[in-house]
């Protein structure tokens, strides 16, 4: 059986640029490749720059960008001081036909500033509530507690046992982001998260009631407060846990000790987008307050990365498609600071480049200590294949 789902894996990773794409490139590629060119011959900068305008209000609301147009060059005003969101929207128009050249710009050029001075200089909003289609601090894809949809199969895991399956739904809402402020003319944001991350071990021994057996599920919320700047970002955030065994788990085990580790924890992490493709991040926290039953040592450090390759236009589905790798490190004073890795390979399909949220495919590896609740602090190692949807 294992052995046929990792001889799936590898067919699918292999084919999957070759079924879902017809180019590949390593360059930025978005949406703009299905515009008719034919739609836009003959049509005057007037009428380019309302429709150039358009794609963009739709797609980047948030951040109010001034197109101008004038003999097909488009000149950018008012840009998002994030750098890849940044970078998203000047490929964005680069790719659509008859675009000559796209230059980013603080005003508007000499010859057009009397035409231009009162539309391109208006005030610009200062915020905006509820923004949705991008997000100032990208998920970190491997941490075994980001907060996303996902469902995926288990296997080899000691503690929740040898085939689980694994759920978690959970998302991101922002409430109110500040658009260019401070003298480094940053991006500011504060939101809530709310989620859960829940286990069912399908082949419980013993079994006393049959069937699947529920085995943890762990409750999460947060408020994040983050910062953007170019290609930093930064959040601190206030969050609690809390760990429930499930029932079946504790019909199996009659007299099984529970414990509740429910803990608040404030923590600091940043982000630096190295590249277009290459992203870094880290942080620590400190735990402020744990259950008595479940005392917790009170300090952690997590790290990782992420790699993107292979991008590719995926012309019949208006999509992108690129391969991913990502890796997570976790070292908790709770466990000694012992290393806790998780390692993914996968494969994901989004409708702009770099930003919004997106589907992914993925095999995941894990070793060091399990995530799930009063069992945190016990080794153990397993592999999954799992869907996620998510930023």
């Amino acid at each position: 059986m294992q052995l046929k789902i990792k001889i799936f894996i590898s067919l699918f990773f292999i084919s999957a640029n070759f079924l879902f794409a017809e180019t590949q490139d390593d360059v930025a590629v978005n949406r703009s490749d299905n515009i008719p060119k034919e739609n836009l011959d003959g049509a005057d900068d007037q009428y380019f720059e309302g429709y150039l305008q358009a794609l963009v209000d739709m797609h980047f609301y948030e951040y109010k960008v001034v197109v101008i147009v004038k003999d097909r060059n488009v000149w950018l005003s008012n840009m998002p001081k994030n750098a890849l969101t940044y970078k998203s929207i000047v490929s964005f128009l680069s790719d659509v036909p008859g675009v000559k050249r796209v230059v980013v710009i603080n005003g508007v050029p000499p010859e057009e500033l009397e035409a231009r001075e009162k539309y391109v200089t208006r005030p610009k909003v200062n915020g905006i509530w509820f923004p949705q289609t991008t997000t100032l601090f990208q998920p970190m894809l491997a941490n075994p507690r980001q907060v996303t949809y996902s469902i995926g199969y288990r296997g080899n895991d000691k503690v929740a046992g040898r085939e689980a399956v694994a759920v978690s739904l959970g998302d991101d809402f922002p409430i109110f982001r500040w658009l260019d402020i401070f003298r480094w003319h940053a991006d500011v944001q504060i939101g809530i998260e709310s989620g859960i991350w829940t286990v069912f071990n399908m082949d419980p021994s013993p079994n006393i009631g049959g069937g699947t057996a529920l085995f943890n599920t762990d409750f999460y919320g947060g408020i994040p407060l983050v910062y953007s700047v170019n290609k930093w970002v930064w959040r601190l955030r206030l969050y609690h846990i809390s760990s429930h065994l499930g029932d079946e788990f504790l019909v199996n085990h009659p007299g099984f000790d529970r414990k509740n580790p429910s803990f608040e924890v404030v923590d600091l992490f940043f982000q630096y987008q190295a590249y277009e493709q290459l992203r870094f991040y880290a942080g620590a926290g400190l735990i402020l307050h744990s259950d008595g039953t479940f005392p917790m040592r009170h300090g952690y450090f997590e790290y990782g990365f992420e790699a993107r390759f292979w991008g590719s236009k995926i012309y019949y589905h208006n999509l992108f498609g690129t391969f991913f790798v990502a890796t997570y490190f976790r070292n908790w004073q709770l466990n000694n600071f012992n290393l806790d890795g998780t390692y993914l390979l996968g494969y994901e399909w989004s409708k702009l480049q770099g930003v919004g949220r997106k589907i992914r495919i993925f095999s995941e590896y894990h070793h060091g200590f399990s995530p799930e609740g009063q069992f945190m602090n016990k080794r153990t190692s397993y592999w999954s294949i799992k869907v996620a949807y998510g930023f």
